[in-house]
């Protein structure tokens, strides 16, 4: 049997005849950029989320750079992430010229620990991003009391958490502002590059727009040294149809992952932390931990499952980043993190004898092994 790690191929057969006549409709107003499809997306995003406001950008990565650009973060700041968090949330930082704070994540629900915020802020902190990583809501309340007792602003970094819940609440609307990404592998994906800021904060959402639009409030006027970073109306139009099915995507995931984390009874696989009503995980994706990851790895892609590695190389020990000066060992957690984590196939639209394949073949790995 062949598994793929991922597939669009189920959830676009589905609403192909929906997509067909958004793209047409587009192609018909010959409208593309800055019209009415991305002004109904953020309408109904924000209202998707609670917030006052949604922004659509280019990317994911533009919208968390947008945000603090809108709080004037910027040279001689630090802003504090997780030390396992993707690139991308590192990278804001520094093109704003701050400096990312690495602070080491719980092993088992790979989220920042609260616990280590503090003995991280400095004078010079300006900002926590919570990274809502694989769709599980970081904790929010913790992270909201800190920042509040010094002062700080509070950014979600919600690329992989669309529909996440944390103690009832949608993700995207427990702090200043929050960051998606709708790169086509999110749980809401477009289908190309995209990206959105919520907020109920008026300033934050009117700087992140004019800041994205070249700096500019209205025509030829320019307040702001800005930047080109707007969501296009193709891209809009695609995740408008995308986005009434999200709920049902995200629980048809739910279901996988309760079988992974019910079924999978090997020992030498460790599994995250389940889901919870606190924390409503969305499985952006499933990622299992195993000392013998590279083994795992191989034995499960000749057994035709496919499998990606998130993220094998920690920040610090990234060349881009060496000027951190940070040794190896020093983030052991994200470390031990990077050189354990597997994700393995999970998807709307797999069913259930793929299911039973993967856990099965994970549940056989050990005999595989003697």
């Amino acid at each position: 049997m062949k598994i793929p790690f991922a597939s669009f191929e189920p959830m676009h057969n589905e609403i192909r005849a929906e997509l067909d006549e958004a793209y047409n409709r587009v192609m018909d107003k010959s409208y593309f950029i800055q019209g009415e499809e991305c002004n109904k997306f953020e309408e109904e995003f924000a209202a998707y989320c609670n917030t006052k406001y949604c922004v659509g950008v280019a990317t994911g990565l533009d919208a968390i750079y947008l945000i603090l650009r809108a709080m004037e973060i910027g040279v001689g700041d630090e802003v504090i992430i997780p030390s396992n968090t993707f690139i991308a949330t590192a990278l804001a930082v520094s093109y704003t010229g701050a400096i990312p704070v690495l602070v080491e994540p719980e092993i088992d629900t790979y989220n920042i620990d609260v616990t280590r915020i503090e003995e991280k802020i400095t004078a010079n902190t300006k900002a926590v991003i919570a990274v809502h990583l694989q769709g599980r809501p970081a904790d929010m309340d913790a992270i909201n009391i800190i920042a509040k007792k010094y002062g700080l602003k509070v950014i979600e970094d919600a690329a992989q958490a669309h529909g996440a819940r944390y103690k009832g609440k949608l993700v995207g609307a427990l702090s200043d502002a929050a960051a998606f990404s709708f790169y086509p592998g999110k749980n809401l994906g477009a289908l190309g590059d995209g990206g959105g800021v919520t907020t109920s904060n008026k300033e934050i959402a009117e700087k992140v727009r004019a800041l994205g639009n070249y700096g500019s409030d209205y025509k030829y006027h320019h307040i702001y040294k800005g930047t080109n970073s707007r969501l296009d109306e193709m891209q809009a139009a695609f995740l408008r149809v995308k986005l009434p099915h999200l709920e049902k995507w995200n629980d048809e995931r739910r279901k996988i992952a309760k079988r992974y984390l019910t079924e999978i009874t090997n020992p030498l696989i460790k599994l995250p932390a389940t889901t919870t009503e606190d924390y409503e995980h969305i499985y952006h994706v499933f990622a299992v931990r195993c000392s013998m990851r590279d083994e795992l790895e191989r034995y499960l892609n000749e057994n035709g499952i496919g499998t990606v590695k998130h993220y094998p190389i920690p920040i610090h020990m990234q060349k881009a980043y060496e000027s951190l000066e940070i040794l190896e060992g020093t983030l052991p957690i994200a470390e031990e993190i990077s050189r354990t984590i597997l994700s393995i196939p999970m998807y709307y639209g797999m069913n259930d004898e793929e299911v039973s394949y993967v856990i099965n073949k994970i549940n056989s790995f050990y005999y595989y092994r003697r």
